[in-house]
């Protein structure tokens, strides 16, 4: 015999229970919505109903076995097979949500950012497979736990789960590249960077690729799976000035003071006469090797922003290349002295 008043208790303790995660539930959405990132809106909408039916549903079930009003002859009812099918629905419930949101927010949020109706198609179609394919397993171990030979589905959906996955290995993996560079934010759309060896300005960021026009104006479609494992320079983070680091050489002989004095007097002038380099930092002159055939400076200095890098090596170099001639300085140039030996 059950004891009702227990029973009792554990139903008004749901309850409560239920109406205090619903608060709290609607708490975490409002904080949500005040953060930059998504994935706590997603997380919280997909696990946040399912909580609160969870805590109602366990509740009664336990508060039925203690009243003991089941009759002995429909106990089976309670076995707990039947809790563990509510759990694997709880759960595909909430992986389903999670994943649909995800694939929708991130996917129709790169799509956007293309003009071909083509990632709009793929967006969908993804929708629809992480939705329907979790819901399908889900299906399917439900069978299992009520001891349902569920062994001719899976020996079709597994010659169709394989042919699923390799037509569509390619797509998924740039896709969820795609989703990890909008998350992490290497970079966004007007930046320049570095990817192995291509160097360019960030033009798209589509669900399959990345596109980058490089300096000579060509159009790159880079993969996003390759992307996000690839080591990634950002000129433009965490700002957009630039270090430029200009190689300067002359011969044997030359007044190293003199030198370093010119350089400077040129990296202040460029300063003053030109729109691309910053007075601070200030630009600096080291002394840097004794070379084979030359004293080899570097000249330091910090332009604008990291598009201007040409512009401030060509003021420069021809201030450089004017003033050692007005000085008399000697550029040297690789050279070979050969003697002949007459026997």
């Amino acid at each position: 015999m059950g004891d009702p008043l227990y029973a009792v208790l554990l139903i008004f303790a749901g309850l409560i229970g239920s109406v205090a995660l619903y608060w709290i539930y609607h708490w975490l959405v409002k904080r949500a919505e005040k953060t930059e990132s998504k994935i706590d809106d997603i997380l919280i909408a997909a696990t946040g109903k399912p909580l609160i039916i969870t805590v109602l549903v366990i509740t009664a079930y336990l508060a039925v076995v203690s009243s003991g009003i089941i009759p002995p002859k429909y106990e089976y009812i309670l076995d707990s097979k039947y809790l563990s099918a509510f759990y694997i629905i709880i759960g595909a419930w909430v992986a389903s949500s999670f994943s649909y949101n995800f694939v929708h927010l991130y996917g129709r949020w790169m799509a956007s950012r293309t003009e071909s109706e083509v990632d709009d198609r793929i967006i969908d179609a993804l929708e629809i497979a992480v939705k329907y394919g979790i819901w399908f397993v889900a299906f399917l171990l439900i069978l299992s736990t009520l001891d349902i030979d569920i062994t001719p589905l899976l020996a079709g959906a597994g010659i169709a789960g394989v042919a699923v996955a390799l037509a569509a290995q390619d797509i998924l993996s740039n896709f969820f590249g795609g989703a990890l560079i909008v998350m992490d934010k290497p970079f966004k759309v007007g930046d320049r960077i570095k990817i192995d060896t291509f160097l360019g300005d960030v033009i798209s960021v589509g669900p399959r690729s990345t596109r980058i026009q490089t300096l000579d104006y060509q159009l790159l479609t880079i993969p996003n799976t390759k992307i996000a494992n690839s080591v990634i320079v950002n000129y433009a983070l965490p700002e957009v000035r630039l270090k430029i680091k200009i190689p300067v050489s002359v011969a044997y002989g030359s007044d190293v003071t003199r030198v370093k004095e010119i350089l400077l007097e040129i990296a202040h002038e460029a300063v003053e006469r030109s729109e691309y380099v910053l007075n601070d930092p200030a630009p600096t002159v080291y002394f840097l090797e004794f070379a084979e055939s030359s004293l080899n400076f570097t000249l330091v200095v910090w332009a604008k922003a990291f598009n201007m890098a040409w512009d401030v090596q060509d003021f420069i170099n021809t201030r450089i290349d004017e003033r050692f001639r007005e000085e008399g300085i000697e550029i040297p140039f690789p050279q070979m002295d050969v003697h002949i030996k007459k026997s």
